[in-house]
């Protein structure tokens, strides 16, 4: 065989298998594609329309992951969202409590160390507190606030025969005063002024704590307030002769810095 005769040969070799590889795929770093990654790579005239399913969850925000429960039963999160909604209402100001994610705040501390008193001394003796002095009872917080919980819907039914939260406002109203000023008793004998007092605490924890600990949704707490949230400095804003009006920033703001 000749010299040209052997260069045609491998001409028409290396041409073959170009089309061999242009009809049954694509070439990716030296790596054969075809089948269905091919026809998803290969692009003609007719299918170069962007889908629009792809555009849509490429900008559909992602879920807050704080917004979970972890200790709470669904009907104990709607009770303390309708108690919470009572000690912080909505009005023209803005959003309640309910809104603003306080009873997720209330879940997530009830089911930390915090809500089993892992800090607090617990040997005893425990005896009534005096009015400068901290709570002397036995109870654990997270148990304090189910039995406030499930008093809240006994109670409700004695008096008006439904649960907690299937009460008009003023009804609400009415059983959380009496609540407050310890006309209940929860079991083991503990007022229920107790349960009040720190539904009440959490309550406000929640609309003004750091997003990242379930509340303050959208950190619309501290907006109401003009409250700036978390910034490492105001040196610039000082400085200036106008007020300047900052937007809230949480911890997780701080997170690319």
């Amino acid at each position: 065989m000749s010299e040209q005769e052997k260069k045609n040969s491998v001409l028409d070799k290396l041409s073959s298998r170009r089309t061999f590889i242009k009809n049954s795929g694509l070439t990716v770093g030296g790596v054969v594609l075809g089948g269905a990654l091919g026809s998803l790579l290969i692009k003609d005239e007719k299918s170069t329309t962007t889908t629009t399913e792809t555009q849509k969850h490429a900008t559909t925000p992602a879920a807050n992951p704080n917004v979970a429960l972890m200790f709470f039963t669904p009907n104990q999160y709607q009770v303390t969202q309708a108690a919470v909604e009572r000690i912080f209402p909505e009005d023209a100001n803005g959003p309640g409590a309910k809104e603003l994610n306080a009873a997720v705040y209330i879940d997530h501390q009830l089911a930390g160390p915090w809500g089993s008193n892992v800090k607090d001394y617990r040997l005893g003796a425990f005896y009534k507190a005096e009015e400068n002095q901290g709570p002397q009872i036995k109870i654990l917080r997270k148990d304090l606030f189910l039995a406030g919980l499930d008093s809240l819907d006994k109670y409700s039914n004695k008096q008006f025969e439904v649960n907690f939260k299937e009460l008009e406002a003023a009804q609400q109203d009415e059983v959380l005063l009496a609540f407050s000023e310890g006309k209940v008793e929860l079991y083991g004998k503990v007022s229920s002024a107790q349960f009040f007092s720190l539904l009440r605490t959490l309550t406000i924890e929640g609309v003004y704590a750091d997003p990242m600990y379930g509340g303050n949704n959208e950190m619309v707490g501290w907006s109401m307030r003009k409250y700036p949230g978390s910034r490492m400095q105001y040196v610039t804003e000082i400085q200036d002769e106008k007020f300047i009006e900052l937007e809230p920033q949480s911890l997780n703001s701080h997170m690319g810095h």
